[in-house]
């Protein structure tokens, strides 16, 4: 691989090349992962397929006491609602045990649809690129080679105008909840973090490349779109170290994330649709 290559995230043959891995995990985060492996198990039992680490615990940037906990899960079925409120104890559980982490997730999906030809470039792309394998056998083998190209990017982030309504919804409802600060933290951190992926696939063709530091994205962005550099690098901060101002909420929704996913969909089109877009809308 040569270094622009791999500084650009790019194998040799100039795919996306898959980040992170177990070897990556600083030690004080093994714990943690021994404990989800297990319990993932012990939840799930034989109709879990494979389970996954991403985010900066498998690269190896997590911060003691500031990094979160991300699992995905394949399970040989379709999940229903009950295994997706037991995904969930499972990491608030982990959460409240293990004071290295700071909250965490877990994504749960059916086998089938991980592969399916709709996923290949949205949640096939996530599984085989930026997810390290954790349990069972890796999907990543029966899912293709990617390139940082349109397709990519019109799959992966093309559908920040449908996000942006229920972002609204979901603004509302932290402002009724007895803990409204966390609430607007926990918002501030997840949509500044989608923004600025938003914001770096939507140049990510021309660029030619791939990373995951929110730090380079905004960065790669902003060679582009200077007059959008600043929000952008703010954003990129508040993603690492949210706050619960309820304006940078406001602004996001009524600025930054407007004029995004109209730029976006004028570059790259919008995201096939999904069946639960209909539902949800």
């Amino acid at each position: 691989m040569t270094d622009t290559a791999a500084v650009r995230g790019l194998d040799a043959q100039g795919y996306i090349a898959r980040e992170g891995s177990l070897a990556r995990v600083p030690a004080a985060f093994r714990p943690v992962v021994a404990a989800a492996r297990e319990r993932l198990t012990d939840l799930f039992g034989v109709r879990l397929h494979s389970a996954y680490l991403y985010g900066s615990i498998p690269r190896g940037t997590a911060r003691v006491g500031r990094s979160d906990l991300d699992l995905l899960a394949a399970l040989h079925d379709e999940p229903a609602e009950a295994d997706h409120a037991g995904a969930r104890a499972l990491v608030e559980a982990l959460d409240a045990e293990f004071p290295q982490i700071d909250g965490g997730g877990a994504l749960l999906h059916g086998r089938a649809r991980l592969l399916s030809d709709l996923e290949r470039h949205d949640m096939g792309f996530f599984v085989a690129c930026l997810c390290t394998p954790l349990l069972g056998d890796d999907l990543a083998a029966s899912l293709p080679r990617y390139r940082p190209d349109t397709l990519l990017a019109r799959e992966t982030n093309g559908d920040l105008g449908l996000l942006l309504t229920r972002w609204r919804e979901r603004v509302t409802r932290a402002g009724d909840v007895s803990d409204g600060e966390q609430a607007r933290r926990s918002l501030v951190r997840y949509m500044s973090r989608h923004l600025v992926r938003t914001a770096f696939t939507l140049v990510m063709p021309r660029w030619n490349g791939w990373s995951s530091d929110l730090h380079v994205m905004a960065d790669v962005f902003a060679g582009y779109y200077p007059e959008r550099a600043a929000q952008v690098r703010a954003a990129a901060v508040l993603g690492y170290e949210p706050t619960g101002d309820a304006a940078v909420l406001a602004a996001y929704l009524d600025d930054l994330g407007p004029w995004l996913a109209r730029e976006y969909t004028r570059v790259h089109g919008t995201k096939t649709a999904r069946p639960e877009d209909a539902t949800a809308a």
